[in-house]
């Protein structure tokens, strides 16, 4: 219990003295509800930082509190060996690199590991040589995306930009507020809210950073309050993955191809674990599967050949029909004839 108590000791005095140092001077009621203690443990807390010879500066009064000797620092970085391990675990160099960071970031690692301790910098290192992350596909390769430094500028110093888009409308220009860049599956995207509005706040947007064609850098702008990337992403994602899928077809599938179909998207892996019974004598399953519409379902479901029959709805089982035809005709007559002539030639050159 004493071992217990001095432990949990250390852990609030390199929390007090990590929190002074990154935010300068803190009130003792402010160390107390972060640390979850009484401010007379912050006291006492304190009185042992100074025994030990940190020079922790008391400011009395209203606005008072505790800071540190000015220029004075630690390399204390107060982080566990799991935690020091997560830091370089989750170091993403392709990104970094895209965005102009890639020697800050190697800069930032040595400096890391320069403040740990000797055995925990032999465990972070072997982090780096036993995991990578590699974010292509399979068959794929990440690009260079054009204008993304130049808009990781307008995201830091929070300045305005005019871009020319390629959206599904065609080429537009926009002007936008830049608030967050986000990476997925190896493509980046852009947060940004239109500027103006005509007297009200519009609502942030999410642009493919790729379709930037043409970007201009402006002025400073005040960046909305309360504005937090990840909790924006989270529901732009699942507004996104359900406004798109806007029917359900009904299909039977051979074992092969429910396997094939599930790798499409986590909405029609879900759908088919929910209403896909038991597979009949012959292994076949019938399901319902969500579509984004009947031209999309239809390449969906023609690729995977013969391993599904379209049972509904009757206009996306008369589309496969007549595209399946339509596929076979190109393969009779002067096509095929075509396709057998060099056979025919090289028969006879033999």
């Amino acid at each position: 219990m004493i071992a217990d108590d001095r432990i949990m000791r250390a852990s609030r005095l390199v929390s007090i003295l990590l929190m002074l140092q990154t935010r300068g001077r803190v009130s003792a009621r402010v160390l107390a509800d972060h640390l979850e203690v009484s401010t007379r443990t912050v006291y006492r807390d304190i009185d042992e930082l100074s025994a030990a010879g940190v020079p922790v500066v008391v400011e009395r009064g209203a606005t008072g509190g505790f800071e540190l000797l000015e220029g004075w620092r630690t390399t204390l970085t107060g982080l566990t060996p799991g935690e020091s391990q997560t830091l370089f675990l989750s170091g993403l160099p392709g990104p970094a690199a895209e965005l102009g960071l890639g020697d800050t970031m190697a800069s930032a690692h040595l400096k890391l590991l320069a403040a740990l301790p000797r055995e925990w910098q032999l465990e972070a290192q072997r982090v780096s040589s036993r995991f990578h992350v590699d974010l292509a596909g399979w068959y794929r390769r990440i690009k260079p995306v054009h204008h993304l430094r130049a808009l990781a500028d307008a995201v830091w110093s929070d300045r305005w930009v005019t871009v020319r888009y390629e959206s599904w409308e065609g080429v537009v220009e926009r002007e936008l507020e830049p608030l967050g860049l986000v990476i997925k599956a190896g493509d980046w995207y852009l947060a940004a809210q239109p500027r103006g509005g005509h007297g009200r706040t519009p609502a942030p947007r999410t642009y493919r950073v790729a379709n930037v064609r043409e970007l201009t850098l402006h002025g400073e702008f005040v960046r909305p309050e309360g504005f937090e990337l990840d909790a924006y992403w989270s529901a732009s994602t699942r507004r996104f993955e359900r406004d798109i899928l806007r029917g359900t077809a009904d299909v039977r599938l051979s074992p092969r191809g429910r396997k094939l179909l599930a790798g499409a998207s986590a909405a029609v892996e879900e759908a088919l674990e929910l209403t896909a019974p038991a597979a009949d004598g012959t292994g076949w399953v019938r399901a319902a599967i969500p579509i984004e519409s009947l031209a999309h379902a239809t390449g969906q479901l023609l690729a995977l050949g013969t391993e599904v029959e379209v049972l509904g709805p009757p206009e996306l089982r008369a589309q496969v029909r007549d595209t399946a035809r339509a596929v076979a005709a190109s393969y009779t007559g002067r096509g095929a004839a075509a396709a057998s002539a060099p056979r025919r030639r090289s028969r006879a050159a033999r």
